[in-house]
C-alpha cells in the first residue's frame, strides 16, 4: 500500500496511490447492537467502498503505524496504523504526528498560553513543549486489530 521515503533522518511513507480498483465489502442493511441481541439478518444490502469512507484526499494521505503506548487514551495501540492527511489544517485537541527534533511522533495537539502543546494519552508520559513545532499530518482514523 505505501513504501517509504526519506524525511531527514525520519522514514515515511509515500501518499496512497490512486488506483482503479476498487475494494467493495458487503454491508448489513441493520445496525449491530452493542446490547441485547435483536434477530439477525441473513442477507446484506449492497456494498461499500472503504477507500470512499476512510480517504478524503488520496495524494495527501498516509498509513504510519504505531509504536508504543503513549496514546492508549485516545484509542490508539502498539501497532495500530493510522490514516493520516497532510492537507488538513490541525486545530485545538487534533490528533497530529508531529515532527520534534527529526522525530515524528503522534499527539494531541493543545493550544497553551505559551504555544502549542503536544499532549500524551497516557499519564506515564509527559506533556511536550515543543520550541519548533513542525506538524507532518493530521490522523483521521485508527485501524486497531482486535
Amino acid at each position: 500500500m505505501f513504501e517509504s521515503i526519506s524525511f531527514g533522518s525520519v522514514s515515511l511513507p509515500q501518499a496512497i496511490r490512486e488506483t482503479t480498483a476498487k475494494f467493495a465489502l458487503p454491508v448489513a442493511p441493520d445496525l449491530v447492537p452493542a446490547g441485547w441481541p435483536s434477530p439477525a439478518q441473513d442477507y446484506f444490502d449492497g456494498d461499500i467502498d472503504l477507500n470512499e469512507h476512510l480517504i478524503r484526499n488520496k495524494p495527501a494521505t498516509f498509513v504510519v503505524r504505531v509504536a508504543g503506548d503513549s496514546m492508549i487514551g485516545a484509542g490508539i495501540s502498539d501497532g495500530d496504523e493510522l490514516i493520516v492527511d497532510r492537507s488538513l489544517e490541525p486545530g485545538e485537541g487534533s490528533v497530529v504526528i508531529a515532527v520534534i527534533d527529526g522525530e515524528l511522533t503522534v499527539k494531541r495537539l493543545r493550544f497553551g498560553t505559551k504555544g502549542p502543546e503536544l499532549h500524551p494519552e497516557n499519564s506515564a508520559y509527559p506533556v511536550l513543549y515543543p520550541h519548533e513545532l513542525s506538524i507532518w499530518g493530521v490522523v483521521t482514523r485508527c485501524l486497531h486489530r482486535l
